[in-house]
Parts: C-alpha cells; sequence; structure tokens
C-alpha cells in the first residue's frame, strides 16, 4: 500500500511494508517488515536535548487566573526538573515511586520530568480516585501496591486525598498551600553533578512510570511502563509519521495524563520531538466545550488528539463558528481519534469541514493499550473509514488467535511492557506461550486478500454476553451496527441485557439531539420517534434477536475518561459504563417502562 499523490499526504505518512504468515493452527502473524530504527534509551533524553537546543521554546501552557495563560519553556522546565531530582536526592527519595494525585499542570510536567531523570517512577493517579471519591479505596490501594516515596498535588483542593494516603510520606504542593506540605520551590535544591550522572546511567529495562488500570475485579493493577518501551513507541511513531522530526507538534490537549493516551502518546511525542502543549481546561461535553473553542485561538495546532465524545462535542461549535473553525484547521496536520469509536457520520463532516475551509488536514487512527506504551497500530497511510486500525508499527508483531466465535489479537514488540507492578500472576497469565500479550481484543481484517489494508475493530471479547434464552449477543458487531441505524443521531452506546429476554442499550445523542431532552432525561416526542425509528432500521437488516435492540435509554453525562468509562484506546468500557451506571440500566428492564425509555416500533 502507498500514501497518495498529494505531497502532504507523502510528507505526513511513511509507507507502510507489511508482512504475513499463517500458520497451520490457525493463527495469522503480521508484521512491520521495516525494522525500528536506532533510538535513545528514554524520552528524558530527548528531552534534556531539547531544553539544550531550544530552550526559549514555549513547552506548555496551562489556565491561570483571569483566564491568563501560565507558561513554561523548555529551559525552565529543565531548570525545574532538575531542581526537583536533586531535592529527591537529598531526601533519599530517588530509588522511590513519585505519586502525583492531581491533574495535568506545570507541577506535574516538572515532577514526571524530575523522577524520570534520577530514576524514580512516576504514578500519576486518576483525579476521580483523588476527587470524586468520599473513601479513596482505589487511591489506598495504589498506594499499597507502589509504596511511593513521595506525592505531589496541586493545592489544597486535593487535601483530602493527600489526608487519605500520604501517613508520614513527604508532600509537594505547587506553593505550599497545601496542609502538610512543601512548596515545588522549597522541595529543589541546586542540582549537582549526581543529577546528570543518574540520568545517563539509565537503562532501557528501568521502570518510567507504573500505570493503573482497573482490572475485572475493579481494583487497579498497575502496569510497568520502562523507558525503553516509552522511547521505542515514539521512535515508531516517528518512523510512521516522518514529519515530526523536522515539524515539532503543537497540541491542544486534555487528556489525562494519568492515562497512556494522554501521559505517554500525546505528552511524549511533545517532549521526543521538540513540540509544545497547551494543556486544554475543556472536556467533551457541552458544558465545557467552549473552553476548548477558545484555546484554540491561542494554541491553533499542528497536530489534534481527542477520543471520538471530544469530536462529537467540537464539531457543532466548528460548524457554527468560522474563526473557530480556521484557528482549529489552520495549522492542522492530522486529525487523530483513538480506536473505531468514531462514527462514519462524524468522519464525513468533519471532513466536509476540512474541505470548507480549504484544509488539508487528514483524519487517522491507531490501536494500542497501556501495556503497549501504547500505539501498537497506526493507520499511516490515507483511509476513508473511520473503523481502520492501521497496521503495525515498525518493530511490532500481531498475532490473530481464533478464540471462540472471535480473533483476538496479541502484540509482541519493544514497546510491550514487562508485566504488572508486584503481580507475577497476573504477568504470567497476560502473556501467550509465544510471548505474545494478550490483549482481549477482538479484531478483523478490513481486506482479507490484502493484510495491509488493516484491522478493524470488534469490540473485547469479554464484553459480550447471553440473553436469558442462551442466545449469543457480540457487542464489537451490534453496537456499530446500531451507531450506523441512527445516521449520526447517535455518538456512542452501551449495549446491555446480560440474562434478560431481548438486548437493550443506552446511548449518547449528538449534542442537538441532546437539548431535546428535559430535566430529568425524557426525551421530547419528535426526538422518541427517531429513536424508535433507529432501533426499528436496524431489526430491518434481518437477524434473530440478538442482533437487535427493543429499548433505548437516553444517557446525559458522557462517558468519564476518569472513571474508565472510555478505556485508554478511546473506546467505550462497557463493563464500566454498566456497573458505575447500574441504577440506570435497571429502568430499561423496569415494570412499567419509565418514560426515559424508548421502544422499538
Amino acid at each position: 500500500m502507498t500514501a497518495g499523490s498529494d505531497t502532504r499526504e507523502q510528507a505526513s505518512f511513511a509507507s507502510p511494508q507489511i508482512t504475513a504468515e499463517q500458520r497451520p493452527d490457525g493463527r495469522l502473524v503480521i508484521r512491520s517488515a521495516v525494522p525500528l530504527a536506532p533510538h535513545p534509551v528514554s524520552p528524558v533524553h530527548e528531552f534534556r536535548r531539547g531544553s539544550d537546543e531550544h530552550p526559549d521554546r514555549l513547552l506548555t501552557a496551562e489556565r491561570g487566573g483571569e483566564g491568563s495563560w501560565l507558561r513554561l519553556t523548555w529551559g525552565e522546565a529543565r531548570a525545574a526538573a532538575d531542581r526537583m531530582a536533586q531535592g529527591l536526592l537529598d531526601h533519599g527519595l530517588a530509588d522511590r515511586p513519585v505519586m502525583v494525585v492531581s491533574g495535568n499542570s506545570r507541577l506535574h510536567l516538572v515532577a514526571t520530568l524530575a523522577a524520570m531523570t534520577v530514576g524514580a517512577p512516576v504514578v500519576p493517579a486518576s483525579v476521580a480516585y483523588s476527587l470524586q471519591s468520599t473513601d479513596h479505596a482505589k487511591l489506598r490501594a495504589m498506594v499499597d501496591v507502589v509504596d511511593p516515596g513521595l506525592i505531589v498535588a496541586e493545592d489544597a483542593t486535593f487535601a483530602d486525598a493527600v489526608a487519605a494516603v500520604a501517613g508520614n510520606r513527604p508532600v509537594v504542593s505547587r506553593d505550599g498551600d497545601l496542609p502538610g506540605s512543601v512548596a515545588l520551590d522549597g522541595f529543589g535544591a541546586e542540582p549537582t553533578p549526581e543529577v546528570d550522572r543518574r540520568c545517563a546511567a539509565l537503562r532501557r529495562e528501568d521502570v518510567a512510570k507504573i500505570l493503573f488500570t482497573s482490572g475485572s475485579t475493579g481494583q487497579p493493577k498497575g502496569v510497568v511502563n520502562t523507558h525503553g518501551m516509552l522511547m521505542a513507541n515514539q521512535q515508531q511513531m516517528r518512523q510512521a509519521w516522518p514529519f515530526l522530526e523536522h515539524e515539532p507538534p503543537v497540541l491542544l490537549d486534555w487528556l489525562p495524563w494519568s492515562h497512556t493516551f494522554g501521559g505517554n502518546h500525546d505528552l511524549n511525542m511533545v517532549l521526543v520531538n521538540g513540540g509544545t502543549l497547551w494543556i486544554d481546561d475543556g472536556r467533551p461535553a457541552p458544558p465545557l466545550i467552549g473552553r476548548t473553542v477558545r484555546n484554540l485561538a491561542d494554541a491553533r495546532p499542528t497536530l489534534y488528539f481527542n477520543v471520538p465524545a471530544g469530536y462529537a462535542a467540537l464539531l457543532p461549535a466548528l460548524e457554527q463558528d468560522p474563526e473557530a473553525a480556521r484557528a482549529f484547521l489552520d495549522r492542522l496536520r492530522l486529525g487523530f481519534f483513538a480506536a473505531a469509536a468514531l462514527p462514519q457520520r462524524l468522519w464525513d463532516r468533519l471532513q466536509a469541514l476540512a474541505a470548507e475551509h480549504g484544509s488539508r488536514m487528514q483524519m487517522t487512527t491507531s490501536w494500542g493499550l497501556t501495556e503497549t506504551a501504547p500505539a501498537a497500530t497506526s493507520a499511516h497511510f490515507p483511509i476513508t473509514r473511520s473503523d481502520v486500525l492501521g497496521v503495525p508499527l515498525p518493530g511490532v508483531e500481531l498475532a490473530l488467535v481464533p478464540v471462540g466465535e472471535k480473533t483476538e489479537l496479541r502484540v509482541r514488540g519493544a514497546n510491550v511492557t514487562p508485566g504488572y507492578h508486584g503481580r507475577p500472576d497476573l504477568t504470567a497469565a497476560a502473556f501467550d506461550e509465544e510471548g505474545f500479550f494478550r490483549t482481549g481484543d477482538a479484531v478483523t481484517l478490513a481486506d482479507p486478500a490484502d493484510v495491509a489494508a488493516g484491522l478493524l475493530f470488534r469490540g473485547r471479547i469479554a464484553e459480550d454476553f447471553k440473553l436469558s434464552t442462551g442466545t449469543f449477543v457480540s457487542v464489537g458487531t451490534l453496537r456499530p451496527a446500531l451507531l450506523s441505524a441512527s445516521e449520526g443521531l447517535l455518538t456512542d452506546a452501551v449495549i446491555c441485557g446480560q440474562d434478560g429476554d431481548c438486548v437493550t442499550a443506552m446511548v449518547w445523542l449528538r449534542p442537538d439531539a441532546a437539548e431535546r431532552c428535559d430535566a430529568d432525561g425524557v426525551p421530547a416526542e419528535s426526538l422518541r420517534r427517531e429513536l424508535a425509528q433507529t432501533m426499528q432500521h436496524l431489526a430491518d437488516q434481518g437477524g434473530g434477536s440478538s442482533q437487535r435492540v427493543e429499548r433505548l435509554l437516553v444517557l446525559r453525562e458522557p462517558p468519564v475518561l476518569d472513571a474508565g468509562e472510555i478505556t485508554d484506546k478511546g473506546y467505550v468500557n462497557q463493563a464500566a459504563v454498566r456497573e458505575r451506571r447500574a441504577d440506570l440500566v435497571a429502568l430499561l428492564d423496569a415494570e412499567p417502562l419509565p418514560p426515559q425509555v424508548v421502544v422499538r416500533g
């Protein structure tokens, strides 16, 4: 497969070279024929090189009081990180994990760089664990697993979370206004040569981060991210997107650094390639998307990363505001969405907006997870449909393994985790006999006759279920079919009905349609008819009870990334949404049905 004739396309993407090996046992192994090029040991080495070469370039900015931007240059970040690194050495904490319990900020970045510089693992915790919990059980569980030497929190907003986990551990805050904390400036010290020595001695196998994801039990498990796997993944992306080597990326990004999408894929891309990251204080929800629109005027990104819900919230604002659309598209080379959850109708509208403003912006995607740092595949070729996950990156091997009625995707490469912190049992179970990581994701080939056409995501194998009749429901097949039948009315869906007599669903609507529900979530009559028709359109496609949806419930709160409702691949975590919103799931089977529930037909 080759890139198109447009010079911008040729500059954006390296042409994939893909080989395939069909095994007698049914396993299909797909790999890139392009070897992984030599690269530094760690992203922090590239950051330090960049800080020497362009100290005055803006590295990051966050919103401060009265809407001003608080900026940090590359040189300032290096100086602050080295001072904090010396503080870790002076306090005997350079070999202990550093836990950050607050969100994306200049302090969070400095703490991350300082810890990585001297080899202390960084443990960024989801803000939801800090601010949306009364008992802080998951935060406590994380502390029990990693035993951090230092707690970092932005300010007094996080006082309760810090009190729950700090114990006798020292605490660093931005200005020292958090009770019991030391200000960042007071913790650090003038760096000695030991800082440079420790950084130079880093090995690829040394632990850079421990990122927590929720397992099937709901308790966090710590994914080991080594310096080598993080840097290998950035080198893989450089080879797929060759423009990164000469065009420092500019990002406007809200994705949490406690997740691999924002904290590894996006932040490391900036650190490794000399870029700038504007921390977006907006979110993919109607009440907050206006902040993102405002921030576009200052950031004018060259790359834009978001989950599908983010595009669904942003697009109507861009369609209604030409100035905002120009700020978004003016310098934008690539628009990136995670996994296959972007509805085709939304894809088409984004392409139409780009054409209207004369932009050559291309949409692209990839697949990966916390255990792969995160990208394992990339659609680094022009695509016209939104459900293609791409092909393996250089140095990545994929194994497509038959598992029951589905095909599981497994992965092996330099960007794959060595395992789970403190859990040898989970580590052993995570890899098959050939050393491939078992992802639990189901895929199929976009074109069975051409492996270079990429893969299609078909959901999580474990999320499928049976009805009370014993009929098997394939969520990975039914969910996209429902979204397609809605013709853009639905932005995403959670399939329900396990052990019930029929398939039901909870859905999110595009913003203008969502406004047609009242405060209790009851759809207006016209919207109710459209939702009923959507279910009927799906039923008209044929198939039995497992391929129809009989009842719908509109969700008003968007999926919450920090609560685990969106996976690190950008895919709605079906089980997590059903568990977190069990009271709403129950409405779908209540007798009598409440007015919020819409019935097919």
